[in-house]
Formats: structure tokens, C-alpha cells, sequence
């Protein structure tokens, strides 16, 4: 397994290597959200419409690859390798960017294998990806020694990128969101799942602005310390401009309910948007709630980050 760090990153003079394989919309699109509820608040809305970059590698999952690729580039190292559920679009992401970028690439997948494979898996498999598959108690433990050792054993020498793509280097493609935002702005609100896409734009922001993480998962608040280890890592310390909001998760991950099925609904009727009922609807319909309590000031700009 490589390490995350220890050798320099390529900057932005690589952009080179990306264009010759892959056409990204960078920097993402910035629309605004006219809505008679937000002006009634005196509140603006900006999206910031990462799930455009591209259609296979959309939003922060391209953010969070795209050090982890060139790192991985520069060491020399030809196979990706990285975990998952079995309905994961980080998966999904890391087998298309293997096939773009010309990784080998495996996926270590929690649970027993079920065939036929889902959708998503059946992308990956289609994208060149090998399986290999966890039980639930031994995935618990994956960063266990005996089971990496065991990966190199299998794969051979290998990147390994975390479940969901949350490290370092993904905290450093994340920190760029908040450059790419032209428009003056106060707040940015994401959608959490590892904590990674947050522990970046809080890192990434400039003095006086703060960020809002809506939770997609039931009992999330261990990502607080998961935040600041990430921001730890990849800064070296904290930067306490961010808050988690926890009462959004709909039941939990990939988990939906009515009353979000709705929400989702309503805002593609309005807005023109539907919106991923993982990730952004959830945060979209938590910032929609507290701006209806009062949660914001008058003369508010939010950036919504729409991850994808």
C-alpha cells in the first residue's frame, strides 16, 4: 500500500494530463435559487452545481480523486484500490476514473456478493473493476494489518484510497470549492457522509465565512471528531468555522421517507433541479427547515454545494 504523502503533489501545471483524457466542467457552475420562502426570510441561495463536473465523475468525488491520481500517478502505482457498499458512487466513481486515467482498479465491497450485481456494480465490473468482497464483521476492521497485507498479497503493490475517498488529499481537492465561488457569500452548506467534502471547504474558507454539514446518516455525530481528524491531517489543525446539523438523515443512509420524496418533487418543479435523494436532497431540505426557524439572518448569501 502507498502512503497518502511523502512525495510531492503536482499542481495545477498538470492540468495537462487530465484534458488529453477526460473533459471536466471546472470551475462547477454557480445558479441562483429564486424562491418566494427564501426572499420572505430576506435569504439568498446560491448552488454550486458539482454534480455537472462530469457525468461519471461527478462532484466531490472527482474532488476528493483528483490529488489521490496524481499521487498515485507519481509513485509509479498502477492499481487503485478502495471500499465500499455495495451501492457506493464512490466505487463507481474510482472504476471510472481507472478506466479514464488508465488504473487498475479493485473494489472491496462490504457483504456477501449477490448475483445478479446491481447497477452499480455492474458499472463497475463494466469499467474494468474486480470485486472481492467482505463480511460485515471483517469489514469493520478494514484497516487492520492482516487485511492489508493480505490486499497486497492478492493485488499486488497498490494505492489504497479510504471508503468514500476521505484523506488528505481529499480534504486539498475540497479546499478548492470556496476559490471557485465568484459571487459574495456568507455561509456554505454540504451534505456528510465521511466528512470529508466539509473538512475542506471549512479549510478552504476565508476569515468571516462559515460552513453548515447536513448528516446523511442516523447517529452521525462521530463525524465531528472524523472532520477534525481529516482537517488535522491535512492542515494541522482545526479550523472551528463549521457546525454539523444531525436531524436530516431521513432513517439513515440511502434511507428516504415521504415527506423527502416530496421535497424532492417540489424543488424539480420549481427549480428545474431534481436532486439526489442520497446526498443533496437531504441537505437541501435541512437548509429549506432552518431557513423557515428563523436559522438565518436577513441579508444571508448560502452557497448550497451539490455534491452529486
Amino acid at each position: 500500500m502507498a502512503a497518502e504523502s511523502g512525495k510531492r503533489v503536482t499542481g495545477v501545471a498538470d492540468e495537462a494530463w487530465w484534458s488529453r483524457e477526460v473533459s471536466l466542467r471546472l470551475p462547477s457552475p454557480l445558479t441562483e435559487v429564486v424562491d418566494d420562502r427564501l426572499s420572505r426570510a430576506g435569504v439568498r441561495l446560491l448552488l454550486k452545481r458539482d454534480d455537472l463536473i462530469h457525468p461519471e465523475l461527478p462532484g466531490n468525488k472527482w474532488r476528493k480523486l483528483t490529488y489521490n491520481l496524481r499521487t498515485a500517478r507519481e509513485q509509479g502505482l498502477r492499481t487503485l484500490v478502495t471500499f465500499g457498499g455495495a451501492y457506493s458512487n464512490h466505487v463507481r466513481a474510482v472504476a471510472a476514473a481507472g478506466a479514464y486515467f488508465g488504473f487498475d482498479t479493485v473494489g472491496v465491497i462490504r457483504g456477501e456478493q449477490h448475483l445478479p450485481l446491481n447497477p452499480s456494480l455492474t458499472y463497475a465490473v463494466d469499467r474494468g473493476m474486480r470485486l472481492t468482497y467482505l463480511d460485515r464483521g471483517r469489514y469493520r476492521d478494514k484497516a487492520a494489518p492482516e487485511l492489508l497485507a493480505r490486499l497486497r498479497a492478492e493485488f499486488g503493490e497498490h494505492y489504497l484510497i479510504p471508503e468514500g475517498g476521505s484523506n488528505a488529499l481529499a480534504v486539498r481537492g475540497c479546499a478548492e470549492v470556496p476559490g471557485e465561488i465568484t459571487e459574495p457569500y456568507d455561509v456554505v452548506c454540504v451534505p456528510v457522509g465521511t466528512g470529508g467534502t466539509l473538512a475542506g471547504i471549512a479549510a478552504g474558507l476565508a476569515q468571516g465565512r462559515s460552513a453548515i454539514g447536513f448528516s446523511v446518516l442516523r447517529g452521525g455525530q462521530f463525524l465531528v471528531a472524523e472532520v477534525e481528524r481529516l482537517q488535522r491531517a491535512a492542515c494541522g489543525s482545526t479550523t472551528g468555522n463549521w457546525r454539523i446539523e444531525y436531524d436530516f438523515h431521513f432513517g439513515g443512509y440511502a434511507k428516504s421517507k415521504p415527506e423527502l420524496e416530496a421535497f424532492i418533487d417540489d424543488f424539480a418543479a420549481r427549480h428545474g433541479v431534481r436532486l439526489d435523494r442520497i446526498y443533496p436532497a437531504k441537505m437541501m431540505y435541512g437548509l429549506f427547515a432552518l431557513v423557515a426557524a428563523g436559522g438565518f439572518v436577513a441579508g444571508t448569501t448560502i452557497v448550497a454545494v451539490v455534491t452529486g
